[in-house]
């Protein structure tokens, strides 16, 4: 079996809710970050065999197959396909699963791999009307074997992010925090330059919207909850955003072909479902799953990059996995920096390889909850 690379890592900025971005058709923000790809790669684009981009809620612009609108609106060759894939807020960690598994079966040897959303134009609550996304719509609640095994309960993100909470017993006060933390993290790395490697300056954004620098636990604490009685509030879940990422995946040969210099290899990949209706839960079973697999341990691991859907997530995640808080979300998560669903997966790909490279380390893992009680983990090797 082929090694799969990672070659080159590139995003745009994450953009805030009718923001810098708001206004781009999403084809022209993924095309923005595949020429930022080829550009910085010195790929051929005709030698690419497959473009993967994943996208949740493909209807209006993001419809018709975004991976293949995104590539020709870049101007690159017509006889390079591409191919959309949701597996909801991981789709694009899933798209360089895809990606890596093509190159690693010897059926592909450079295989493009992303995401894009733009969150400003469609709407979660247009999404909610259409019945597409899981987690704001219960797009299967017709369905008689779907009431015959769950019933008719309430299947949203926000319920699942509450029952976690509940279930590890995790405070208001510890959520908000975190949250603060997730903050001054993401303005920390900001104001260092971390981010200005792996970031494609667009319309004039150079950097990530989502950072609030006048947050304050007092402020946060003023919030109302999500639901009467819960713990959870808007300032402990992740921003609704705008945004494209893209990385490039080589097979040996490819890289020998073409001159392509590594910057990491695919270590392992692996999904895992758990409870649809917690729904948040399942990257904690699926971390453990893959360490085994992997034949490694928590501690084996130097940078953890973990969508932060809700504060709920992330602690629960740290509190079984027994993972060192301070190698987890190094650079903020998606409570500051936003989380544009299709594009979230391979944004912190990107992010973790590059964190890797800045400090050093050999290890970095992605992890992610998922609409319907899924999580994809992957751990990558820097070389």
């Amino acid at each position: 079996m082929s090694e799969a690379y990672i070659v080159g890592a590139v995003r745009t900025p994450v953009g805030r809710r009718k923001g810098g971005l708001a206004a781009i058709h999403p084809a022209d923000l993924g095309a923005h970050v595949l020429r930022a790809l080829v550009d910085r790669t010195g790929i051929d684009p005709a030698a690419v065999d497959d473009v993967v981009f994943g996208c949740v809620d493909t209807i209006g612009p993001q419809a018709g197959d975004i991976a293949r609108t995104c590539w020709l609106a870049a101007g690159l060759p017509e006889e390079v396909p591409g191919v959309t894939v949701d597996r909801q807020c991981g789709s694009s960690q899933q798209a360089v699963h895809f990606a890596a598994q093509a190159v690693q079966s010897g059926n592909a040897d450079l295989v493009v791999a992303g995401g894009v959303q733009n969150m400003s134009m469609i709407p979660i609550a247009h999404a909610m009307v259409a019945g597409q996304a899981l987690g704001f719509a219960t797009p299967f609640s017709g369905s008689k074997g779907w009431r015959a095994r769950y019933g008719d309960q309430e299947v949203s993100q926000f319920r699942g992010a509450e029952m976690i909470a509940a279930k590890w017993d995790i405070s208001r006060e510890e959520m908000e925090e975190f949250s603060f933390e997730s903050h001054q993290k993401a303005l920390n790395a900001i104001d260092e330059g971390r981010f200005e490697r792996e970031i494609a300056p667009l319309a004039g954004v150079l950097t990530d919207e989502g950072p609030r620098r006048d947050t304050t636990l007092e402020k946060m604490a003023g919030l109302k909850t999500l639901v009467e009685g819960g713990r959870l509030t808007a300032a402990l879940s992740s921003q609704i955003s705008d945004g494209a990422a893209a990385l490039l995946i080589a097979s040996e040969d490819a890289l020998r072909t073409h001159g392509l210099t590594p910057r990491a290899r695919i270590h392992h990949m692996s999904a895992r479902g758990a409870d649809p209706i917690m729904m948040l839960s399942a990257p904690i079973p699926a971390t453990a799953r893959a360490l085994v697999k992997a034949e490694m341990k928590i501690d084996d691991i130097d940078v953890v990059e973990i969508n932060e859907a809700f504060a709920s997530v992330v602690l629960a995640w740290l509190r079984e996995t027994g993972a060192e808080a301070e190698r987890v979300n190094p650079s903020g998560g998606a409570i500051a920096l936003g989380h544009p669903l299709g594009a979230t997966g391979a944004r912190l790909m990107t992010s973790l390889l590059h964190e890797l490279e800045r400090t050093g380390g050999r290890y970095g893992l992605q992890t992610m909850c998922e609409g319907g009680g899924q999580a994809n983990v992957t751990v990558i090797e820097r070389v």
